[in-house]
Formats: structure tokens, C-alpha cells, sequence
């Protein structure tokens, strides 16, 4: 149970979109236009990564053995752990913008000399992007979010597997 909520919070701190919004403000006012070449070399890394998540999965339905079970979470965790580094690398220079850099302090929007939390830090960026690099920032949030969800459909795959069965009511 311990290993499944932290994994659940590793998840979402991965993966957090307010974390990626709070380095984009942070970044300097220069709108670079977001890297989806590299974005979708990522996305390919990470789609082949939830195939063989999925083909775990299938295994692990399929066996009877607890022990051979335990052995196939494992890999499976294993797994899933890769395909968050992948989905944490798309925060990187060049990728998402180019703003992925996030210093001390910031975390949820609060930092030095900050007030924290909100959206309306966040005019100042959209407004001075062009259509096209808004086009391609909604194409990488787009699918930025499916993978979250993904991955959050595996941890609760994981948890039903570790948890085991509910037991039958009498």
C-alpha cells in the first residue's frame, strides 16, 4: 500500500502541469516555439513503453502463481517508473517550450518574492505567443494529458494487483 501512494504522488508530482506552468512564468519573456520533433521522439519513447506496460498487464491477469504475480508487478513497476522519467524528460530545454528549468522554491508557483498560486501570472506568456506556437503547445498539453491518465490507469492496475481480489461477500 506504502509503495502504491507513493508511487501515486511521484506520479502527479511528475507530472503536474502546475509545475510546468510555474517554470514557464518563471522563464525568461522570450517565447521560443515548443520543440514537438523532440516532444514527439518522447511521446514514441513513451507509447512503446505503455505497449509492454499493457503486455504486463496481460500476464499478470493471466497467471494463477502469486509468487510468478509478485515477480510480474515488480517488472511492471519497473516499467512504469521508466515511462514517468520519459514523460519527466519532456520538460526539458528545448522541449515544451523550452522553460523545464525550475529552481529552489518553486514548487506550486510559491517562491521568493512570490505570492504563489493562481493563473493570472500566466497573460503575459500566452498573449505573446504566435498562432502557430499556440497551436503546438496545445498539441503537446493534449497529449501530455492522455499520458497522464495512462499512467494513472496503471498505478490503479497496480493497486488492484497488490491489493489482490476483493473478497467475495457471504
Amino acid at each position: 500500500m506504502k509503495k502504491l501512494l507513493l508511487g501515486i504522488t511521484l506520479c502527479s508530482a511528475l507530472t503536474s502541469p502546475m509545475f510546468l506552468d510555474t517554470a514557464i512564468a518563471q522563464s525568461s519573456s522570450k517565447s521560443q516555439s515548443p520543440d514537438t520533433a523532440a516532444f514527439d521522439k518522447n511521446l514514441a519513447q513513451f507509447q512503446e513503453q505503455m505497449k509492454v506496460m499493457q503486455a504486463q498487464m496481460d500476464q499478470i491477469r493471466k497467471t494463477q502463481d502469486p509468487q510468478e504475480r509478485q515477480k510480474l508487478l515488480q517488472q511492471h513497476w519497473a516499467t512504469m517508473q521508466s515511462a514517468m522519467r520519459t514523460m519527466h524528460g519532456m520538460w526539458g530545454p528545448g522541449m515544451m517550450g523550452g522553460y523545464g528549468s525550475m529552481g529552489p522554491g518553486m514548487i506550486g508557483g510559491v517562491g521568493p518574492g512570490r505570492c504563489g498560486g493562481g493563473w493570472g501570472h500566466m497573460g503575459g506568456y500566452y498573449s505573446q505567443l504566435t498562432p502557430e506556437q499556440l497551436r503546438k503547445r496545445q498539441y503537446m498539453t493534449d497529449q501530455y494529458l492522455r499520458m497522464q491518465q495512462e499512467m494513472m490507469n496503471n498505478l490503479m492496475w497496480q493497486q488492484q494487483y497488490w491489493m489482490g481480489p476483493p473478497a467475495s461477500p457471504q
